[in-house]
Formats: structure tokens, sequence, C-alpha cells
């Protein structure tokens, strides 16, 4: 059982959770993810630490309420239970000074890219963050990532806040000015498949966070396979994160709607 310490509403449907875990607090790195379930016979659901606070012994996750196991997870309330947070899962990060890095992240992908960024930039990097979202009000983190980022450039479908566009408009803008050692992009697939598709045009070198469906997260399951480079792998344990280049996103958007008609 692990105890929510604060609770933090981002949007309508986008919820900050800080929970007690010491150990995985301790151990985490950024691309790090845990697996959490609510409630004993909850789904296992997983979900990348954003932050995480050695002293304090807890870690932040960000939630999106989408289905039926989110929806308990964000119902949850400071002082309550979560069931079970297991991690941290998954191959760190690839850490090192590259050069100028840009991390384009749409909606909640904005948490897992934080610790990145601040890793990037701590490594010597410059980092710049195209933030993306629908509308100004689902635009999340913005001020924590100007703490790391040399740059932010926000935006939105809608233009309701910083520049009217997609997170590929924003990513194109930078590769035009100036050149680009490596980008990371975390967010929906579909949007990290034209920002891959973007940065191949462009030769520049691309990583990509994937959020398949898992189950026990050990890679005995075989729920999150995808294929990369033609061949099979495990989100779970030899990712989360995958050269974007050799992604088959469309195969993966498929095994990802297998049970939207459930949710």
């Amino acid at each position: 059982m692990n105890k929510i310490v604060s609770k933090e509403l981002f949007s309508e449907n986008v919820v900050k959770l800080e929970v007690e875990a010491p150990l995985i607090a301790k151990a985490r790195k950024a691309g790090h993810f845990v697996i959490v379930r609510a409630g004993e016979k909850g789904e296992r659901v997983p979900l990348t630490i954003a932050s995480s606070d050695t002293t304090k012994g807890t870690i932040t996750l960000v939630i999106q309420n989408v289905g039926k196991s989110s929806r308990k997870i964000c119902a949850l309330n400071e002082g309550e239970y979560i069931t079970d947070v297991v991690g941290p899962l998954g191959k760190a990060t690839h850490i090192e000074n590259f050069g100028t890095v840009v991390c384009a992240c749409g909606g909640v992908g904005t948490a897992p890219m934080l610790p990145i960024a601040e890793a990037m930039k701590k490594a010597g990097n410059k980092v710049i963050v195209v933030l993306a979202a629908r509308t100004k009000d689902l635009v999340i983190l913005e001020k924590e990532m100007k703490a790391f980022a040399d740059e932010v450039i926000v935006m939105t479908d809608d233009g309701s806040y910083g520049n009217k566009g997609l997170v590929t408009n924003g990513v194109e803008s930078v590769i035009n000015r100036e050149k680009v050692d490596l980008c990371v992009t975390i967010g929906p697939a579909v949007m990290m498949k034209f920002v891959s598709i973007l940065t191949k045009k462009y030769n520049v070198p691309t990583v990509a966070s994937l959020n398949t469906i898992m189950v026990d997260g050990t890679g005995m399951c075989g729920a999150c396979r995808i294929t990369v480079g033609g061949k099979t792998k495990f989100v779970c344990v030899d990712g989360p994160e995958f050269d974007a280049h050799q992604v088959d996103f469309d195969e993966m958007m498929i095994r990802l709607n297998s049970y939207k008609h459930l949710e």
C-alpha cells in the first residue's frame, strides 16, 4: 500500500499525485516507469515517473482519466492509498552530451519528459522543449520545464496559448534555424509517428518513449510487444525508449485501439 501525500488537478481529466515510495524514489532514473494498481482486482496501469523526492521518499505520477482503471486512480485523494506501486521498471534514458536536444512532448507526455529534460541539461546539452496541447487549459508543467530548458516553445492546436499549430510545426522551426543533434518525443502514438517522419526527413536521430498496453511488466505476457526495425520488442523490458525511425507506429496504434470499446 502506497499513501498519496498530495493531489493536484492539472485539468478536469489530468491529475498529479505525489505518492510514498521511498525505495523507488531512491532508485529511479529518467525514463523509468512504474505499474500501479488501485484495488485488489484492479487493472495494472503503467505510468512514467515524472519526478521524485528522495528526502520525502516520494514519486510524482501524472495520470490522464481515459478509462475505468485510470478513473479509479484519479478518484483517490490525499491520505488514501494506492494498492500497489511496482518499479522502477524499464530501461533508463541514455543520457550524454549530444549537443542540442529537442524534447517534443504532447499532452500528459510532458510529465515523463520533465526528468529527461532535466537530465539532458545536467549532462551539458542545450535543451529546447516543444510543449504541445490541444488548448491552453491542457498545457501542463510549463513552469517546471523552464527551470531546466534553455527554451520552451508552446504549441496549441487552437492558438489559445503560445503558437498556433502542432508539435511538428514547433520542432521544424527549431530544425530550420539551428543544428539539432537529437530529438526525444513522448506523447500520443500518432504525434510521435509524425514527429518521427519529420525528423527522419532532416536526418535528426530520434528517440520515442512508447506507451503501450502492459500487464505484468516483465516481458512474459507479450501485451506490450511492438515491431522495431522488423524485430519484435517488448516495451516493458526492452524500452520504453526506442529508435523512433525504426518503430512500426501503425501496428502500435492498432494494438492500442484493441480495447477502446471496453473503456
